[in-house]
């Protein structure tokens, strides 16, 4: 990872869809981007399931902290997330 590379940590706290889009596009420098869904599970529709298919094409695998959606995707607890957001250069909170 080069100096103007970052480790950004993106928070989908109130909108999923928009958290998906930046997440997404803040790939295109080069950034190694991390999502962490969190407060309430993600809805299921048609603009949820476009976004969903733009991550999995930017190889970003988001991750959750809410226990309904831990059976899709990777769970974090308050440990985990703690250190995720230590180890980022940067926590975008949507």
């Amino acid at each position: 990872m080069s100096e103007m590379e970052k480790k950004i940590l993106i928070l989908a706290r109130r909108d999923h869809i928009e958290a998906m889009r930046v997440a997404a596009g803040l790939t295109i420098f080069g950034h190694e981007i991390r999502l962490v869904f969190m407060a309430k599970p993600v809805s299921e529709n048609t603009a949820t399931s476009e976004h969903a298919e733009l991550l999995e094409l930017v190889e970003i695998e988001p991750e959750t902290t809410v226990s309904e959606m831990a059976d899709d995707l990777p769970f974090l607890d308050a440990a985990a997330l703690a250190q995720a957001i230590g180890s980022s250069d940067g926590v975008i909170s949507i």
